[in-house]
């Protein structure tokens, strides 16, 4: 009817064609509360927080309490949100935006999305390898930006689980085997994120140290051990990158699902480390209400539960008596406040297009700082571009560079994708290539040699290319994945490979891309080895330069390189010997205990305490120039403090990352990386480093008291270019104190 016109019915088409306006429904949420008193951004957001929480209902805030995966929402996914791993609506008559999280680790995830483009980071071992706070921030910039680009508002990023075994599976997400790298570089990269106005996580809290059996595994470990190094590289991150939110594990720990463990959750989190953001759960960890009365705030993924335990189950269980509605408001104060914390109220997402020129560098920078020169007799890197005859054999080469499967896996258009092998999770993908090709990099730096590619199916052919080559470039691969544990080793017969090749051609490089430390049984016949770990979007060309000598060497190994399983703390992977078989709704494991007697002696440590020689210590990485370490300092005091000096004693420029570590306490010996400075030096240039050990690191963690204890004492410091060389050695008395968690 003409008279509806002028009626309120039709008003909001009026209001439509007025320029700059829209009806409520369709302005962005921020906009919609505009002048509310929770919109002002000079009250701090715990109070911006109360105010929300004045007008919700309990119906209101359990609804902030449960997320779903957009896949599985079928009807009631809205047509603005993508196919990622989680959705939950926001309040936009309140000005809450809606969760929208992407997995996240290095890259915005694919998550099943067709022509989808990201920039892929190199893996996380491989940044951890470049020992650079820096780094770690611009690469964490670099995919909240493209996060925010794409619609997402949250980074399920911050993999900090330290390796505790070569096998896992998920290592290549994961920062090494230190607490204080580890923790360092994802605080760092944490605060990268949240640059962005944006929320990130820290995970997997705690001791999801293997993916056999991840879902239904009990681990047992001493309290003081676990203070002093899984939970310290949680504590050291969340100091530094203040995530707004840690996400709990699949795991038990001591007997209790992580994601329902109040030791974790309240006691750590909450009283210990007085953290203010909340805990949301792993994707299928939830197993009862009961979690909400141990700390966790948010379930997440709620199809993969056995039921929405935060939906209905926790609405009754307010109204049993069961749990206080007073937690229930708690829990949504700490999502509330965690949103004000982080910008995402404040600074709505951008309605642009993804825009990755400026990123496929950011990631090109980290991986060249990230290779590891293992080995070079007669310095045989780098190669000359006057060689004439140049093999390149293996690892798809002319293809791309490897990249780690699961939840994390990044897909830029144009990767190549292969079939998933025997024995890989269900729910996940096979291979995926990034499309940078070490071979077209190659060439591109030879253009005057011949260039010859094999691909390493017949180990004769390419033995017989190898032979008459001026110089071989082998590359040699290990996939790994979420949802299964590796072998230690490369994949396939590729270490036969190799020996042919190397038996041909002394004059052998080999070049591995893996998820962490494999054997090389070869070791000896090659002339140089370089670890490339999961190189990402520029890796390709990142290899060819290190290669050829346009950027020096400067990776250092985040782990220790065993010779074989029988120098691990468990030779045989607890729960191998069922044969295992994940779903996306669990796993067909039964439930098993991982002990941890090597307590906090993980990696260099047990090394240490063992006196067992690694295939490669932690620490380890060669450069083109040459460096001495002398006129060591040690101050003593509160703390530690060493100083020395750093020479380039080569002709050529390079970088190097000179160590510090205590080797002995008062009352203890165990060695503990204390820190580090990465240092450019041109030929004969020398430079003082002053390092000032972190008061923490020379603590003991007292259950009694409960704290970390210095005790009084002569400490003792060793500097070296890794964990096995003590090439300065000095102590130094520190006093006693004891400092609050």
């Amino acid at each position: 009817m003409r008279r509806g016109l002028k009626t309120g019915v039709c008003a909001a088409a009026l209001v439509l064609a007025l320029p700059g306006l829209a009806p409520a429904a369709a302005r962005p949420a921020h906009t919609r509360a505009a002048g509310q008193p929770w919109m002002n951004p000079k009250l701090t957001p715990d109070q911006r927080a109360d105010l929300v929480l004045a007008r919700l209902s309990l119906d209101q805030q359990i609804a902030l309490l449960h997320g779903s995966m957009p896949m599985f929402m079928g009807a009631k996914k809205p047509a603005n949100v993508s196919i990622s791993a989680g959705y939950m609506p926001g309040i936009p008559e309140l000005g809450i935006p809606a969760l929208t999280e992407s997995d996240a680790s290095l890259g915005v995830a694919n998550a099943g999305r067709k022509d989808d483009d990201a920039t892929p980071l190199p893996s996380g071992m491989a940044l951890a390898a470049t020992w650079d706070e820096k780094t770690a921030f611009a690469s964490g910039a670099m995919i909240g930006k493209e996060a925010r680009q794409k619609g997402f508002n949250t980074l399920l990023a911050g993999g900090v689980n330290l390796m505790r075994d070569p096998r896992n599976g998920r290592n290549f997400e994961y920062l090494g085997e230190d607490p204080l790298l580890a923790g360092t570089l994802a605080g760092a990269t944490i605060r990268g994120i949240q640059s962005n106005h944006m929320m990130s996580t820290i995970k997997h809290f705690a001791l999801n140290d293997q993916e056999t059996g991840r879902m239904v595994l009990n681990a047992v470990i001493d309290e003081a051990a676990f203070r002093e190094s899984d939970l310290l590289a949680f504590e050291i991150a969340i100091e530094t990158g203040h995530p707004a939110s840690v996400m709990c594990a699949y795991n038990r720990v001591g007997g209790t699902y992580a994601c329902e463990n109040p030791f974790l959750l309240t006691d750590v989190l909450r009283k210990d480390w007085r953290w203010p953001g909340f805990v949301m759960s792993d994707w299928g960890a939830v197993h009862s209400v009961e979690a909400a009365k141990a700390g966790l705030d948010q379930e997440s993924g709620q199809q993969l539960d056995k039921k929405a335990f935060f939906d209905q189950p926790l609405k009754d269980a307010v109204a049993s008596g069961e749990v206080p509605a007073a937690r229930v408001r708690e829990m949504a104060h700490r999502y509330l406040r965690s949103l004000f914390a982080a910008g995402v109220v404040d600074h709505p997402l951008p309605n642009g297009g993804l825009d990755t020129a400026a990123d496929g560098p950011v990631a090109g920078h980290a991986e060249e700082q990230a290779i590891v020169l293992l080995k070079n007799d007669g310095d045989l890197l780098p190669l000359m571009k006057t060689a004439r005859r140049i093999a390149v054999i293996g690892g798809h080469a002319d293809v791309g560079v490897i990249s780690g499967g699961g939840s994390s896996q990044v897909i830029p258009l144009g990767a190549k994708a292969y079939p998933k092998p025997k024995g890989a999770p269900q729910w996940g993908g096979g291979e995926v290539y990034d499309p940078s090709a070490p071979l077209a990099a190659i060439k591109a730096r030879a253009p005057g040699a011949q260039v010859s590619f094999n691909d390493g199916a017949d180990p004769a052919a390419a033995a017989a290319l190898a032979k008459s080559a001026d110089v071989v470039v082998v590359f040699a691969t290990q996939w790994s994945t979420e949802g299964m544990d590796v072998a230690m080793k490369l994949d396939g017969e590729q270490d036969a490979l190799i020996a042919a090749v190397a038996a041909a051609n002394p004059r052998t490089v080999v070049v591995l891309e893996t998820a962490g430390p494999v054997t090389l049984p070869w070791r000896d016949r090659a002339g140089a080895i370089l670890e490339a770990w999961f190189p990402g979007a520029r890796g390709g060309e990142a290899i060819g330069k290190v290669l050829f000598g346009e950027v020096d060497p400067q990776g250092r190994l985040p782990v220790s390189f065993p010779t074989g399983e029988a120098q691990l703390a468990r030779p045989v992977l607890p729960g191998s010997d069922q044969n295992a078989v994940e779903t996306l709704t669990g796993s067909t494991v039964k439930p098993f205990e991982v002990r941890y007697p090597e307590g906090s002696d993980v990696g260099y440590r047990g090394f240490a305490r063992s006196g067992e020689t690694p295939l490669y210590p932690f620490g380890h990485g060669l450069s083109y120039a040459k460096f001495r370490y002398s006129g060591l300092k040690v101050a003593g005091g509160k703390t530690l403090t060493a100083s020395f000096t750093v020479t380039n004693v080569s002709n050529v420029a390079g970088t190097d990352t000179p160590q510090v570590y205590l080797t002995a306490e008062p009352k203890r010996k165990q060695q503990r990386l204390v820190g580090w400075s990465k240092v450019a030096l041109k030929p004969g240039e020398a430079r003082t480093v002053t390092v000032t050990a972190p008061p923490r690191l020379l603590a003991d963690w007292d259950v009694k008291a409960p704290g970390w204890r210095v005790d009084a004492g002569v400490y003792k410091l060793a500097v070296g270019p890794d964990a096995a060389t003590a090439t300065l050695k000095g102590s130094a008395q520190v006093t006693a104190a004891t400092l609050k968690p």
